[in-house]
């Protein structure tokens, strides 16, 4: 069981009085690092008016910027950010976050069962502590165009298969890109890559970096890239959110888990090492697992959040929830070389 800290949550309305009679009557400043479409200007915005604080947020788009951003000054620059549970653990071994009082959270309670156990979510606590409250999730599933595919891609396979040349988009991520290697050479975790196992993993990569159109980072640009670059098949990142993206574009798109098993990430917000006002980081949470920023999230940017069923319910049978790597820095090195075109023995070289 979770030990509780001695706190005591405020309520919403004393937590305004608070921040709004500050000292000199200045409004507290949350300083929010979060991901496209966690903090819209809407939710920012209730949450101000609801506690007379000012949000500053700024937006990420890759697990590496992020960690650049909040190692560079051990947390001092934000108070509240969120990272998915696969990253999350380098972050407590340094020493970055803190500690989250459930007591503090009145919304905990409508989450669904499977995330409002921390004990069924393997690294959102620490010797007996929570750390990560669970927000949004996805699964990187397959997105093809029905006007070039006559069926379904069944397999992650599909990614690497020479129709496709030059018409397939990737994510550039090198930790999620040698987990697609690992899963095309059958190994039991993704996650794990034995010395053996590399020369295999990077000549998959460079096989798939063959048929690649380009690559991408963000969801918005995913979704540009497929329809003005004619691609065919795109390995989905952000999952249903680039599919809702897509669609609302006018393209005719279908969207499969792939019968290995489709990669999937969950999101949290933790509070760091330098927050200014815990208390106010903990109601920023709190309300993003409010009704209101939940519906943004899944209605809008079309991402699974934590309170309502998702849309792709029978398929998370086959989710393969991230995990940490063996070592994300050689990955991300590796992947890079690949992209610059490197040969094999270029790209393994010390």
């Amino acid at each position: 069981m979770l030990r509780r800290l001695r706190l005591r949550r405020l309520p919403w309305l004393v937590l305004a009085v608070a921040l709004c009679c500050g000292s000199a009557g200045a409004a507290e400043v949350l300083r929010v690092l979060s991901w496209p479409g966690y903090a819209d200007a809407d939710v920012v915005e209730a949450f101000e008016a609801r506690t007379g604080a000012k949000v500053e947020v700024t937006v990420v788009d890759a697990d590496e910027t992020l960690w650049q951003r909040i190692v560079t000054r051990d947390g001092a620059d934000y108070d509240v950010f969120a990272v998915n549970t696969a990253e999350l653990q380098r972050y407590i071994d340094r020493g970055l976050l803190v500690p989250i009082e459930p007591a503090a959270l009145s919304n905990l309670g409508a989450q669904l069962p499977r995330f409002r156990d921390p004990s069924t979510l393997p690294g959102t606590t620490r010797d007996g502590k929570l750390y990560a409250v669970p927000y949004a999730w996805a699964e990187m599933g397959l997105i093809y165009d029905r006007r070039q595919l006559d069926a379904a891609p069944q397999s992650i396979a599909a990614l690497w298969d020479p129709r496709h040349r030059g018409k397939v988009l990737v994510y550039n991520g090198g930790a999620h890109n040698f987990s697609l290697a690992a899963q095309m050479l059958g190994k039991a975790s993704p996650f794990r890559l034995d010395g053996a196992d590399w020369t295999p993993a990077v000549e998959r990569l460079i096989e798939l970096r063959r048929n690649m159109l380009t690559f991408y980072v963000q969801p918005e640009e995913s979704a540009h890239l497929f329809i003005s670059r004619g691609a065919a098949l795109m390995f989905a990142n952000y999952g249903t959110q680039q599919l809702q993206l897509l669609r609302a574009a006018g393209a005719d798109v279908g969207y499969v888990v792939p019968r290995e098993g489709a990669l999937a990430w969950l999101d949290c917000w933790v509070i760091t090492r330098g927050a200014r006002n815990k208390t106010l980081a903990l109601a920023w949470i709190d309300h993003l697992l409010g009704t209101g920023a939940a519906h943004v999230l899944s209605t809008r940017h079309g991402l699974a959040n934590t309170r309502d069923p998702a849309p792709h319910q029978a398929d998370t049978e086959r989710l393969v929830w991230l995990e940490p790597v063996e070592d994300v820095e050689r990955r991300n090195l590796l992947w890079e070389r690949i992209l610059s075109g490197d040969r094999a023995e270029r790209v393994l070289a010390p």
